[in-house]
């Protein structure tokens, strides 16, 4: 459970240039541009700017007490033809920038049906400039439709997943419910890959995340995800060619880059209890 098998780059991107459909191409074209002077091999999917929407709420109690240590529950439910699929996606993730701290909190529910665990480092730009890097590692599981109300109370919640007793004061009674009454609508395309050699390849998506009762943007995302086997065994040649490519990227488009926070942290700062922190 403490091996990493996912390495996720993420750069936020300004809302405001999100002004029109046509945006999503324009930034995916700079990004193959800057793969190209460094050598990454970069591939358009066929179907890569058919955009996918998903509605994504967050759940916390009034006090954020999962986020201030560091929790975060997710449900985001996918869309086809503008109408909600029966069946959802349930996220519970511990991230910290200490590996060790993420390696050593165990996520697995006490729930019935199939849990997907993994184990990332998510690779970010500095908070303050750019050109720069730094990691939050992240222990997530990922439920597929479970039968837990997430409104319930956080006592339920932490019968579900042990691990926040641990952590988190739980008292009887404290609610649960969506932070900052914002429903997040996602707009995201799976728009292709980057291959750095060495068998170092990763899958890339362009998005960006809407107040879905105004449809104002918040903030846009480009991420690329590799997966791998051990993380001990990357061949170092790609995995600094990946990380230059990450770099020079921020570089490359600084009118598009948006600074000092994480999506999850937007949202919560829509209110006025949380702070960004860890993150």
């Amino acid at each position: 459970m403490d091996d990493i098998h996912y390495r996720e780059y993420k750069i936020l991107l300004r809302p405001e240039r999100f002004f029109d459909p046509r945006q999503f191409e324009v930034f995916w074209q700079k990004v193959c541009q800057v793969a190209e002077a460094h050598k990454v091999l970069a591939h358009t999917n066929k179907d890569g700017f058919k955009r996918q929407v998903r509605e994504v709420l967050f759940y916390d109690t009034p006090d954020y007490d999962l986020y201030r240590n560091a929790f975060i529950l997710r449900k985001r439910t996918f869309y086809t033809d503008g109408w909600p699929e029966h069946d959802h996606e349930l996220t519970f993730k511990f991230r910290h920038p200490e590996l060790a701290e993420a390696a050593g909190i165990d996520v697995t529910p006490h729930l019935q049906g199939a849990a997907d665990i993994k184990f990332k480092e998510e690779l970010l730009p500095l908070k303050d400039k750019l050109g720069g890097m730094r990691s939050l590692y992240s222990h997530n599981c990922v439920l597929l439709s479970p039968g837990l109300v997430l409104d319930s109370g956080l006592e339920r919640i932490a019968s579900v997943f042990p691990v926040l007793s641990e952590l988190c004061p739980v008292s009887a009674g404290t609610p649960v419910s969506l932070v900052n009454n914002l429903p997040v609508e996602e707009v995201q395309v799976n728009v292709g890959g980057f291959d750095f050699g060495h068998g170092l390849v990763a899958k890339a998506t362009i998005a960006v995340w809407r107040d879905r009762s105004t449809e104002s943007s918040i903030v846009g995302e480009f991420a690329f995800q590799a997966k791998f086997e051990r993380y001990d065994a990357l061949h170092a040649k790609a995995k600094a060619r990946s990380e230059a490519f990450f770099l020079d990227v921020q570089e490359k488009v600084p009118e598009w880059v948006y600074l000092g926070a994480t999506k999850t942290a937007l949202v919560y700062n829509f209110g006025k209890l949380a702070a960004v922190g860890r993150e």
